[in-house]
């Protein structure tokens, strides 16, 4: 048996050899995680030096094992080891030492994936409290793969699961903690109807791996997972079967030599960009990780959100699908950056609409093919009877093409007619997309036009509409005793991501806002002395009188300077974005380095020339958000939203205009804290001290107005930047 197992791995050589059909359960029950992590560090170094061997020669192995001898805690003392690495270092030519970085690099980011791997196996072994895996799925985009041997399966549950998760930092820990704790379900249920999770995405230059390392990591990992469940398995059969274990031993050695390849590839790959990135190489990073993690983990998120409340307390009632959403500055902030112009915005929402409808589609086409329910056996709702007569009305080319083969399954047929929707829209947004790449448009006055709202006949207008349809077909199969888990993950996907996937929050920074009002001012002769010579008071008083006033500031053609334009057309685009993506694509604008009522007000006067605010009634489609960043602005931030707060229109705004107001309804504002600015002015500590207590004197604020505060956490992983989780 071991001579057919890969000669590189001689731990599964010396694990077939000395098992025995009497022993299979005892050896199963030592593959510890941390046995197991041993064995694999071994197997990983081993092809590691396999394929420097390969590519570079002995040379560079001796050289890399001389070097870890010389580092190793067993070697010399610390100052010989010093003094003796330092020398073998210094005699190196260039190239010796670049191979030699690139070589530890890979080594120590190898390691790191075997023990990223092995501490969530532990976790998993620990939820289910068995000594092997919970049988992870192989890869369903090879359909060749031989299925693991029944006789390695997970064990089943003896145990009391509700301990084990309770030991976890998982939802199944949380509510039963809340229960012991007597926490009423009503209070519970209140917060769970006010949950509003939103995670944004913002570019660091602190990110610079490429996303084609981290497809070879994120396989190399997979290939970890599949190389356990077929020694597990190797182990399990051993002496049940001849050829089963032979079969085993085979996909063995056909995944080590996967691993030894995925390394090799790795070994022949820049790390990093040749080239500076643009801002739509950043925004097609972003989409990577929409695309590969997050589309498809939400969904199950929610699941084990609402059955873990279920089994504690089933009488609540789980959140809406899209309590969490998700934000992104990619492709938007233009604090500090130039290459952030109007065009790359639309671009980017173009991309993001075109990832979002690929992923609906490819669900389209899943689903059309597992719900063939037929009329002869399964009852159907009126209601979806009837849209399919109106479906046939509106798209006779579906119809024709589908209605002999579909003519008993009306599931299929409607989701034909979906995918014929999805697939028009796709083809719309690419069209917008093109005109503003290929052939940006020049209005009269020779700034940017962007591409009107042109609905193909039979594209939705909105993610509404598909929404729509989803749930009617939902609807008629939960009422006539089928339930579908695809679809429903597919609802609460476009409950979240809708057809933008992400919210754009635009960002400018406050002085940008204040030398265009000034030059505004300058060029029409409003005032008497320039705008920059205003007092903090006098700005107010103007700003407040000019957003009541019906009349527009800004001409249609705009005479002023280039950064000047970029401000307006900046706001003039999010208008655009607003009608032809619907106004959830973009309703933040960002004011960073916030200090005083005038920041927030010159905003909101730009955005009424732009269309966003309506003087008449009120209602501002854009939430403008200050940011306050240093610790003097922080200590300021209450004072500053007391007397935006004080300000008819400004309160309107934030209410849902005038009417609303008037029947106190809720208000909210968006407050952002900085962290990696009140970091530098004051430490680490003194910072999220001055940031504890600005939210504190913040909720003050505005709890006598009837307005709710939404705190959005400017924090990032290093300590420099906040230092959070």
């Amino acid at each position: 048996m071991s001579s057919t197992l890969h000669p590189s791995n001689p731990n599964l050589s010396n694990l077939s050899a000395n098992s025995s059909p009497s022993s299979s359960n005892e050896v199963v029950a030592t593959l510890t995680s941390e046995l197991l992590l041993r064995q694999r560090l071994k197997l990983v170094e081993q092809l590691w030096e396999s394929v420097l061997q390969q590519e570079c020669g002995s040379e560079l192995i001796t050289l890399i094992r001389e070097m870890r001898t010389l580092c190793s805690p067993e070697g010399q003392a610390p100052n010989v080891v010093n003094t003796q690495t330092q020398a073998l270092i210094e005699n190196l030519d260039l190239n010796a030492s670049i191979r030699a970085t690139r070589a530890f690099a890979l080594y120590f980011q190898l390691i790191n994936i075997v023990e990223q791997h092995y501490e969530q196996r532990g976790q998993q072994q620990q939820y289910w409290d068995s000594p092997t895996s919970a049988n992870p799925s192989l890869d369903s985009s090879e359909p060749e793969e031989l299925s693991p041997p029944e006789h390695f399966q997970p064990k089943p549950w003896s145990g009391n699961l509700s301990k084990i998760r309770r030991d976890l930092g998982t939802f199944h820990s949380l509510f039963p903690k809340l229960k012991e704790l007597n926490v009423p379900p009503g209070q519970i249920q209140s917060l769970i109807n006010q949950l509003d999770v939103r995670l944004v995405f913002t570019a660091h230059p602190t990110e610079i791996v490429r996303h084609t390392i981290r497809d070879k990591q994120r396989r190399i990992a997979k290939l970890l997972q599949q190389l356990d469940q077929w020694e597990e398995g190797l182990v399990a059969t051993k002496g049940n079967s001849a050829s089963i274990p032979s079969a085993v031993a085979n996909k063995i050695n056909e995944k080590t030599e996967q691993l030894r390849q995925e390394i090799r590839l790795w070994w022949r790959t820049d790390e990093l960009h040749q080239f500076k990135p643009r801002v739509l190489d950043e925004v097609d990073y972003t989409l990577h990780y929409f695309g590969e993690v997050l589309f498809d983990a939400i969904p199950k998120l929610y699941q084990r959100f609402k059955q873990a409340l279920k089994d504690t307390f089933p009488n609540l009632t789980p959140p809406q699908y899209n309590f969490c959403t998700f934000g992104s500055w990619v492709g938007s902030d233009r604090d500090g950056n130039p290459s952030v112009t109007p065009s790359v915005t639309w671009q980017t929402a173009c991309y993001q609409r075109n990832l979002v409808l690929e992923k609906y589609i490819t669900s389209i086409k899943y689903l059309t093919d597992i719900l063939s329910l037929s009329l002869h056996w399964s009852d159907v709702l009126p209601e979806l009877l009837e849209s399919l007569e109106q479906d046939q009305q509106q798209i006779p080319v579906v119809y024709e093409q589908l209605s002999i083969r579909y003519r008993q399954e009306p599931y299929r047929l409607k989701l034909s007619y979906i995918l014929k929707r999805l697939e028009e829209t796709r083809d719309r947004n690419l069209q917008s997309e093109i005109q503003v790449t290929h052939r940006p448009l020049i209005g009269q006055d020779g700034r940017p036009k962007f591409p009107e709202s042109n609905l193909t006949p039979h594209s939705y207008s909105s993610s509404e509409d598909f929404l729509k349809e989803l749930q009617l077909i939902h609807r008629s199969l939960t009422e006539t005793g089928f339930y579908c888990r695809e679809l429903e993950d597919l609802i609460c996907q476009v409950e979240i991501y809708g057809f933008k996937l992400a919210h754009l929050d635009i960002r400018q920074e406050s002085s940008r806002h204040s030398s265009a009002i000034n030059e505004i001012i300058q060029y029409l002769r409003i005032l008497p002395q320039s705008y920059d010579d205003l007092s903090e008071e006098e700005r107010v008083e103007w700003l407040a009188t000019e957003l009541q006033t019906l009349r527009p500031l800004i001409p249609g053609e705009l005479p002023f300077s280039e950064t000047t334009c970029e401000t307006i057309e900046t706001l003039r685009m999010v208008r655009q974005l607003q009608q032809e993506f619907g106004r959830e694509i973009c309703q933040t604008y960002i004011i960073s380095m916030s200090n005083d009522v005038s920041d927030i007000l010159e905003v909101l006067l730009l955005a009424k020339e732009a269309g966003l605010y309506d003087p008449a009634t009120g209602v501002s489609t854009i939430q403008v958000v200050p940011l306050f960043e240093t610790v003097e602005d922080l200590k300021r931030a209450p004072i500053v939203m007391q007397a935006l707060f004080e300000l008819l229109p400004y309160r309107a705004s934030i209410s849902g205009g005038y009417e609303a107001l008037k029947e106190q309804k809720p208000a909210l504002q968006e407050i952002m804290l900085g962290y990696s600015d009140s970091n530098k002015d004051s430490g680490f500590l003194s910072s999220n001290w001055e940031i504890h207590k600005a939210q504190k004197a913040l909720e003050q604020v505005g709890t006598p107005f009837g307005v709710e505060l939404r705190i959005f956490h400017g924090r990032g992983g290093s300590v420099g930047r906040g230092g959070g989780p």
